[in-house]
Protein backbone atom coordinates (compact mmCIF):
# COMPACT_ATOMS: atom_id res chain seq x y z
CA UNK A 1 0.00 0.00 0.00
CA UNK A 2 2.65 2.45 0.69
CA UNK A 3 4.74 1.41 -1.99
CA UNK A 4 1.13 2.21 -4.53
CA UNK A 5 1.05 5.45 -2.58
CA UNK A 6 4.90 6.39 -3.32
CA UNK A 7 4.62 5.49 -6.94
CA UNK A 8 1.34 7.67 -7.08
CA UNK A 9 2.80 10.69 -5.48
CA UNK A 10 6.09 10.51 -8.00
CA UNK A 11 3.27 10.39 -10.45
CA UNK A 12 1.73 13.32 -9.52
CA UNK A 13 5.19 14.79 -8.82
CA UNK A 14 6.45 14.17 -12.31
CA UNK A 15 3.12 15.37 -13.98
CA UNK A 16 3.26 18.73 -12.19
CA UNK A 17 7.19 19.10 -12.73
CA UNK A 18 6.36 18.91 -16.69
CA UNK A 19 3.59 21.16 -16.92
CA UNK A 20 5.43 23.88 -15.25
CA UNK A 21 8.83 23.18 -17.35
CA UNK A 22 6.37 23.22 -20.55
CA UNK A 23 4.89 26.15 -19.19
CA UNK A 24 8.05 27.91 -18.73
CA UNK A 25 9.31 26.24 -22.52
CA UNK A 26 6.21 27.93 -24.09
CA UNK A 27 5.72 31.52 -22.66
CA UNK A 28 5.86 34.23 -24.42
CA UNK A 29 9.75 35.66 -24.17
CA UNK A 30 10.19 39.05 -22.70
CA UNK A 31 11.15 41.40 -25.52
CA UNK A 32 14.42 42.83 -24.79
CA UNK A 33 15.02 46.07 -23.98
CA UNK A 34 16.96 48.07 -26.41
CA UNK A 35 20.23 49.32 -25.41
CA UNK A 36 21.58 53.00 -25.57
CA UNK A 37 22.90 53.31 -29.22
CA UNK A 38 19.41 50.94 -30.59
CA UNK A 39 17.69 53.69 -28.78
CA UNK A 40 19.56 56.82 -30.00
CA UNK A 41 18.83 54.93 -33.87
CA UNK A 42 14.99 54.68 -32.67
CA UNK A 43 15.19 58.26 -31.70
CA UNK A 44 16.60 59.58 -34.71
CA UNK A 45 14.51 57.18 -36.96
CA UNK A 46 11.35 59.49 -35.99
CA UNK A 47 13.41 62.61 -35.28
CA UNK A 48 11.96 66.46 -35.92
CA UNK A 49 11.68 69.29 -34.47
CA UNK A 50 8.70 69.18 -31.95
CA UNK A 51 7.69 72.34 -31.66
CA UNK A 52 4.91 74.49 -30.17
CA UNK A 53 3.70 77.01 -33.16
CA UNK A 54 1.75 80.66 -32.23
CA UNK A 55 0.96 83.45 -34.03
CA UNK A 56 1.83 86.86 -32.49
CA UNK A 57 1.25 90.85 -33.23
CA UNK A 58 3.56 93.60 -32.15
CA UNK A 59 3.01 97.57 -32.73
CA UNK A 60 6.56 98.38 -33.80
CA UNK A 61 7.98 101.94 -34.01
CA UNK A 62 11.54 102.79 -35.77
CA UNK A 63 13.34 105.41 -35.89
CA UNK A 64 16.46 105.02 -37.46
CA UNK A 65 19.62 107.53 -36.38
CA UNK A 66 21.58 109.32 -39.37
CA UNK A 67 24.40 107.31 -40.04
CA UNK A 68 28.22 108.42 -39.88
CA UNK A 69 30.39 109.15 -43.04
CA UNK A 70 34.04 110.26 -43.48
CA UNK A 71 33.37 113.44 -44.75
CA UNK A 72 32.56 115.78 -42.25
CA UNK A 73 30.35 117.90 -44.97
CA UNK A 74 28.35 115.05 -45.65
CA UNK A 75 27.52 114.18 -42.12
CA UNK A 76 25.99 117.97 -41.80
CA UNK A 77 24.12 117.26 -45.18
CA UNK A 78 23.06 114.36 -43.62
CA UNK A 79 21.94 115.95 -40.23
CA UNK A 80 20.21 118.88 -41.68
CA UNK A 81 17.87 116.47 -43.29
CA UNK A 82 17.24 114.03 -40.44
CA UNK A 83 15.81 117.29 -38.07
CA UNK A 84 13.90 118.74 -41.48
CA UNK A 85 12.20 115.01 -42.39
CA UNK A 86 13.00 112.64 -39.28
CA UNK A 87 12.79 108.68 -40.81
CA UNK A 88 10.15 107.44 -39.01
CA UNK A 89 7.92 103.94 -39.14
CA UNK A 90 5.24 103.01 -37.48
CA UNK A 91 3.53 99.53 -38.39
CA UNK A 92 1.70 96.47 -36.77
CA UNK A 93 3.81 93.58 -37.69
CA UNK A 94 2.72 90.09 -37.45
CA UNK A 95 4.38 86.22 -37.18
CA UNK A 96 5.09 82.97 -36.93
CA UNK A 97 6.83 81.49 -33.79
CA UNK A 98 8.13 77.97 -33.37
CA UNK A 99 9.20 76.77 -30.17
CA UNK A 100 10.37 73.40 -29.99
CA UNK A 101 13.55 71.11 -29.27
CA UNK A 102 15.54 69.15 -32.44
CA UNK A 103 15.36 65.25 -31.43
CA UNK A 104 17.90 65.16 -33.75
CA UNK A 105 20.41 66.34 -31.52
CA UNK A 106 19.60 63.46 -29.01
CA UNK A 107 22.79 61.05 -28.58
CA UNK A 108 24.01 58.38 -26.28
CA UNK A 109 25.12 61.36 -24.13
CA UNK A 110 21.55 62.63 -23.38
CA UNK A 111 20.40 59.59 -22.35
CA UNK A 112 20.81 57.06 -19.39
CA UNK A 113 19.30 53.40 -18.94
CA UNK A 114 19.00 51.84 -16.06
CA UNK A 115 16.65 48.70 -15.88
CA UNK A 116 13.15 49.61 -17.21
CA UNK A 117 13.82 53.05 -16.35
CA UNK A 118 15.27 55.54 -18.87
CA UNK A 119 16.39 59.32 -18.29
CA UNK A 120 16.69 61.34 -21.21
CA UNK A 121 17.64 65.17 -20.92
CA UNK A 122 16.21 67.68 -23.56
CA UNK A 123 18.53 69.30 -25.98
CA UNK A 124 18.35 73.09 -25.67
CA UNK A 125 15.11 75.25 -26.44
CA UNK A 126 15.17 76.80 -29.81
CA UNK A 127 12.81 80.09 -31.23
CA UNK A 128 12.45 80.49 -34.97
CA UNK A 129 10.63 83.78 -35.92
CA UNK A 130 9.07 84.28 -39.36
CA UNK A 131 7.89 87.36 -39.74
CA UNK A 132 4.83 87.74 -42.36
CA UNK A 133 5.72 90.65 -44.56
CA UNK A 134 2.61 90.64 -46.50
CA UNK A 135 0.31 90.71 -43.73
CA UNK A 136 2.07 94.34 -41.92
CA UNK A 137 0.42 97.05 -41.37
CA UNK A 138 2.05 100.01 -42.26
CA UNK A 139 0.55 102.93 -40.00
CA UNK A 140 2.54 105.55 -41.65
CA UNK A 141 6.03 105.76 -42.67
CA UNK A 142 8.62 107.76 -44.37
CA UNK A 143 11.59 105.26 -44.79
CA UNK A 144 13.00 103.85 -47.76
CA UNK A 145 13.40 100.17 -48.49
CA UNK A 146 16.69 99.78 -46.29
CA UNK A 147 15.08 101.44 -43.38
CA UNK A 148 11.98 99.15 -43.50
CA UNK A 149 14.03 96.20 -43.40
CA UNK A 150 15.97 97.33 -40.48
CA UNK A 151 12.34 97.92 -38.67
CA UNK A 152 11.23 94.33 -39.75
CA UNK A 153 14.57 92.89 -38.05
CA UNK A 154 13.83 95.04 -35.06
CA UNK A 155 10.53 93.46 -35.15
CA UNK A 156 11.79 90.29 -35.23
CA UNK A 157 14.22 90.56 -32.36
CA UNK A 158 11.35 91.98 -30.32
CA UNK A 159 9.23 89.05 -30.75
CA UNK A 160 12.27 86.29 -29.87
CA UNK A 161 13.01 88.31 -26.62
CA UNK A 162 9.57 88.12 -26.45
CA UNK A 163 9.01 84.93 -26.50
CA UNK A 164 11.96 83.57 -24.52
CA UNK A 165 10.78 85.21 -21.38
CA UNK A 166 7.00 84.06 -21.68
CA UNK A 167 7.57 81.15 -19.05
CA UNK A 168 3.81 80.11 -19.81
CA UNK A 169 4.86 78.85 -23.99
CA UNK A 170 8.02 77.48 -22.63
CA UNK A 171 6.16 75.69 -20.29
CA UNK A 172 3.40 74.50 -22.97
CA UNK A 173 6.41 74.03 -25.58
CA UNK A 174 8.07 71.46 -23.10
CA UNK A 175 5.03 69.23 -22.25
CA UNK A 176 4.44 68.26 -25.55
CA UNK A 177 7.93 67.47 -26.25
CA UNK A 178 7.78 65.02 -23.04
CA UNK A 179 4.92 63.82 -24.14
CA UNK A 180 6.33 63.26 -27.18
CA UNK A 181 9.46 61.32 -25.73
CA UNK A 182 7.61 59.61 -23.02
CA UNK A 183 4.92 57.77 -26.11
CA UNK A 184 8.32 56.64 -27.73
CA UNK A 185 10.17 55.38 -25.46
CA UNK A 186 7.32 53.62 -23.29
CA UNK A 187 6.43 51.66 -26.52
CA UNK A 188 9.91 50.64 -26.71
CA UNK A 189 8.98 48.43 -23.72
CA UNK A 190 10.50 51.01 -20.99
CA UNK A 191 8.32 51.23 -17.93
CA UNK A 192 10.02 54.70 -16.53
CA UNK A 193 10.74 57.68 -18.69
CA UNK A 194 12.46 60.45 -17.21
CA UNK A 195 12.72 64.02 -19.29
CA UNK A 196 15.19 66.02 -17.36
CA UNK A 197 17.45 69.25 -18.15
CA UNK A 198 20.74 67.55 -17.12
CA UNK A 199 20.98 63.71 -16.54
CA UNK A 200 21.56 62.81 -12.94
CA UNK A 201 24.31 60.84 -11.91
CA UNK A 202 24.41 57.54 -11.97
CA UNK A 203 23.26 54.91 -9.30
CA UNK A 204 25.39 53.37 -7.12
CA UNK A 205 25.43 50.31 -4.99
CA UNK A 206 25.81 50.59 -1.48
Amino acid sequence: MVRLLLRVLFLVVALAAGAVGTFLWLRPKPTPLPDTPALVTRVREVARLETLDVSLYKKVEFSPEPQATESLWKDVINWARYSINTPRGRAIVFADVHLGYDFGRLDGSSMRIQGTRVDVALPPLEVKVELKPGETEVIGSNLDSAQTTLLLEKAREAFEREVKGDTRLKEKARRSAENTLRALFLSAGFREVNVVDVLPPPATAG
